[in-house]
C-alpha cells in the first residue's frame, strides 16, 4: 500500500508555519507585560536562553521524528521502540494539541465577537473611557453562554470552511 503524505511546498512555508505556531497569542498578549514586570531586558535574556536551550532541541527532535518515521506522534513512538509506554508519550502530544485547540478556539470566538462589537460601534461610546468598564463588559458578555458558544461555534465553522476551501485549492 502506497503512503502518499502531504509535503511542505517550500522551506519558507515550513519556517513561517513553525514560527506562527511557536509565537502564539501568549507571546503577543502576555509577553510584554511579563517582561516589563520582571526586569525588561534581563527577563528577555533569560527567555531567549530558555528558547535556545529547551525550545530548539525539542523542535529539532519533533522534526527528526516526523521525517524518520513519516508517522503521527503515536505511530512515531511505536515505530521507534516495542515498549508500549512510549506510544502513550506520543498520545500526550496529541492530547496537548487538543487542549491548546480548546483554548485558542475560545479566544478565536472572542476575537470575532470583539471585531463585531467594534464594527457596530459598541466601543466608541463614552462608557468605555474607563478601563474597569471594559472588564465589566467582558464579564457581562462571558456570563451569557449563548454569546460564548455562538461565537465559539462561528469560529469553528469559519475554520472548517477555510480548511475545506484551502484543501480543495491544492488538489
Amino acid at each position: 500500500m502506497e503512503n502518499n503524505r502531504e509535503q511542505w511546498s517550500s522551506k519558507a512555508s515550513f519556517i513561517l508555519a513553525a514560527a506562527g505556531s511557536a509565537v502564539g497569542l501568549g507571546n503577543i498578549w502576555k509577553f510584554p507585560y511579563i517582561a516589563g514586570e520582571n526586569g525588561g531586558a534581563a527577563f528577555l535574556f533569560i527567555y531567549l536562553i530558555c528558547i535556545i536551550v529547551i525550545g530548539l532541541p525539542i523542535l529539532n527532535i519533533e522534526i527528526l521524528l516526523g521525517r524518520a518515521t513519516k508517522k503521527n506522534p503515536v505511530g512515531a513512538f511505536t515505530a521507534l521502540t516495542k515498549n508500549t509506554f512510549w506510544k502513550y508519550v506520543g498520545a500526550l502530544g496529541v492530547l496537548a494539541s487538543f487542549t491548546i485547540l480548546s483554548f485558542y478556539s475560545v479566544v478565536g470566538g472572542w476575537s470575532i465577537a470583539y471585531t463585531y462589537e467594534a464594527l457596530v460601534g459598541t466601543f466608541g461610546t463614552a462608557a468605555f473611557e474607563n478601563p474597569s468598564t471594559a472588564g465589566e463588559f467582558f464579564n457581562l458578555k462571558n456570563s451569557n453562554p449563548l454569546w460564548v458558544l455562538g461565537y465559539h461555534t462561528l469560529f469553528f465553522v469559519h475554520c472548517c470552511i477555510y480548511s475545506f476551501i484551502w484543501s480543495k485549492s491544492w488538489s
